[in-house]
């Protein structure tokens, strides 16, 4: 979706007619932090996250044993179960290979970007709160995956996404020299103000994660403790009440979004496009919700409904991108 810009919009225009090398790599690194993101919630509905009891290691070796007759002394049988092994290690193998990806990220933007601080910090502070996250999946496993930490390992896991997609971002699309003229004041202020508010939503949005993974937790000890997956939800107490009550302040907040577009910014294709993204999949993620709130809480849509919300971030911050650089072209 970033790799191509609005035809008939000469305020936008690509990073130049070739792509360069960092732009290629920033587009693959970012897809694949997604894709961990995605894989590592397959973990968690799979109940797989203790697959390896130690970290960052498995059952004491770098290669997970064969077999339960060649567990090391210091783990017992009970702790070995094969598919949920190898489910978590290959897990933990794709996260070191999305590491080396954004390391590469990183010395591309150096080489290729080194005066733009907008590609270059983003990029290093990716790198920086991977080493972080790495560190912080071990946390999770030495705490037995108390909700708490879950719901860090997640978060940051998301703030890692949305720096490399800011840097992907301001790569593929950034504003001609010739076209960075001051918009007139009651434009920008009005412009900054739709910023504002897509600010705010991104704000709400990460509080809205940050309770689902807890209602996730609750979720999973009360199941543990062996209530029925139809009524686990009762169990939750305020947490999941927050968490519903959150959804709809975030889809009226991107509706709100969505009418000031429509009456305001008709014409700008990049602005709107985003946007309609932005509602696509806040409604999604809300209808999502809802079904598994009153119909089925089932492992396979509580993948989708933690996915879904990492790309809603995503294409939030996009649709904010876009229409800060409008609002104050001179910053850029």
């Amino acid at each position: 979706m970033l790799a191509e810009g609005p035809a008939g919009d000469n305020r936008w225009a690509m990073a130049g007619t070739t792509r360069t090398p960092f732009m290629r790599l920033a587009l693959w690194t970012t897809a694949l932090t997604y894709a961990l993101i995605l894989v590592g919630s397959l973990v968690r509905a799979s109940g797989a996250g203790l697959g390896c009891p130690d970290w960052p290691r498995c059952f004491g070796s770098w290669i997970p044993p064969m077999s339960v007759e060649a567990l090391p002394p210091q783990f017992s049988a009970d702790q070995f179960n094969a598919t949920l092994m190898w489910t978590e290690y290959l897990n933990r193998l794709l996260g070191v290979t999305v590491g080396f990806f954004i390391f590469g990220t990183v010395l591309s933007a150096w080489r290729h970007h080194r005066r733009e601080g907008h590609i270059r910090w983003p990029s290093v502070a990716a790198l920086l709160l991977t080493g972080y996250e790495g560190w912080l999946g071990g946390r999770v496993v030495a705490h037995e995956l108390a909700p708490w930490i879950v719901t860090a390992h997640l978060v940051v896991a998301i703030v890692i996404v949305q720096l490399l997609l800011y840097a992907t971002a301001y790569a593929w699309y950034r504003r001609p020299q010739a076209a960075s003229a001051a918009l007139p004041p009651e434009e920008a202020a009005h412009r900054r103000t739709l910023a504002l508010t897509i600010a705010a939503t991104i704000v709400l949005t990460y509080v809205q994660v940050a309770l689902g993974t807890q209602v996730r937790g609750a979720v999973d000890d009360g199941l543990d403790a062996g209530v029925a997956r139809a009524v686990v939800l009762s169990t939750v107490g305020w947490w999941d009440g927050a968490h519903r009550v959150l959804s709809l302040g975030v889809v009226s907040m991107t509706l709100v979004s969505l009418l000031v577009v429509w009456s305001r910014h008709t014409h700008e294709r990049l602005v709107r496009r985003w946007t309609h993204i932005v509602v696509g999949l806040a409604v999604a993620q809300t209808l999502l919700g809802a079904g598994l709130a009153y119909v089925a809480l089932q492992p396979a849509p509580q993948v989708l409904h933690l996915s879904l919300a990492s790309l809603l971030m995503g294409a939030q911050l996009v649709q904010w991108l876009v229409v800060r650089w409008e609002a104050a072209p001179e910053a850029w």
